[in-house]
């Protein structure tokens, strides 16, 4: 089909229920494992890349291969910057063809948040490309941001009303509770529907109607990756993920966007710390990735049928 943004795909999923994952890629193993499990639940997909990803793998490289991903699958994909850390990075990322950005300004003060935000939609919506922001800050790491529980802030659902008027955003990342990585919750695992309904409620009496909320640290830490990874010789002691049926409940209501990368990161890593257990005398990369790119498809498979929902939300 074609590279698109992510405008249609938020529309058909806040009418039909559910979400569209969006997965971090870093490599083509992840992409193709990404994709074919896209392809398998006719879904349309966002890949999205961070920070790092752009330093290790080159925004011209992950484009060209998002670019072949679109072609030999025909799905609708849309490329996303994840966590932009300036209105320059977002503006490299749309000259190489991404759809979409994410600028995040949740670590400056409010009105130094919403008049960035501004200025990187101005200049987004000109060429074409859409726009996510964040209000509140979640826990955890991401990348090189360290956000502590204590320095964590829950989304002020008057000041999101407030925000969206302010910088035309086209979609909002909230803070309900998720956290990055992979330890998001030291007791019960707890999101904050509530808060969730009362911003959708206020959207919608301020003329937004249906409009997009995204999740971000929303990814499950499956049981089985970190079991295995443990098994092969890791040390992944007390991770805790959103549990799925959590997950499912927000790609219900407003959350057209669920983001995970953890998930990914762990799967790659069990493949491969069990190939090279079982098979100490490989060196071939294309056995181990290889290994990590079918873990990769069978958990995002899982993710969007169990998960965000969107399975055959191509039709």
């Amino acid at each position: 089909m074609a590279l698109v943004t992510t405008k249609e795909m938020f529309e058909k999923a806040y009418r039909g229920g559910y979400a569209i994952g969006a997965f971090n890629i870093n490599n083509m193993e992840i992409i193709q494992g990404v994709v074919a499990a896209a392809k398998a639940q006719n879904s349309a997909v966002i890949l999205q890349v961070s920070k790092s990803a752009l330093k290790y793998a080159h925004p011209l490289y992950l484009k060209k291969m998002v670019d072949a991903a679109i072609e030999e699958t025909g799905l609708d994909i849309a490329l996303h910057l994840d966590h932009g850390p300036s209105f320059e990075v977002c503006k490299d990322c749309i000259s190489y063809g991404f759809t979409s950005v994410m600028y995040d300004g949740s670590h400056l003060d409010y009105e130094e948040n919403v008049r960035t935000t501004r200025e990187v939609v101005e200049y987004a919506h000109a060429r074409g490309v859409v726009v996510e922001a964040e209000l509140g800050k979640l826990a955890g790491v991401e990348d090189d941001v360290k956000v502590s529980a204590e320095g964590a802030t829950y989304t002020d659902p008057d000041q999101a009303v407030d925000f969206v008027k302010r910088t035309g955003v086209d979609s909002l990342a909230i803070a309900i509770g998720t956290s990055h990585g992979a330890y998001k919750f030291k007791g019960e695992a707890k999101l904050d529907f509530d808060r969730l309904e009362t911003i959708t409620k206020k959207l919608e009496e301020a003329g937004f109607h249906h409009f997009p909320i995204v999740l971000h640290g929303a990814s499950s830490v499956d049981e089985s990756s970190v079991a295995t990874c443990n098994q092969y010789g890791g040390q992944i002691n007390g991770a805790k993920g959103v549990p799925a049926e959590m997950l499912r409940k927000a790609a219900s209501m407003a959350v057209c966007k669920i983001n995970m990368d953890t998930d990914i990161r762990l799967a790659m890593t069990a493949a491969i710390r069990k190939e090279f257990a079982e098979n100490p005398s490989a060196f071939d990369p294309r056995g181990y990735l290889g290994a990590g790119r079918d873990l990769i498809a069978s958990l995002v498979e899982g993710k969007i049928r169990d998960v965000v929902g969107s399975t055959n939300s191509m039709d």
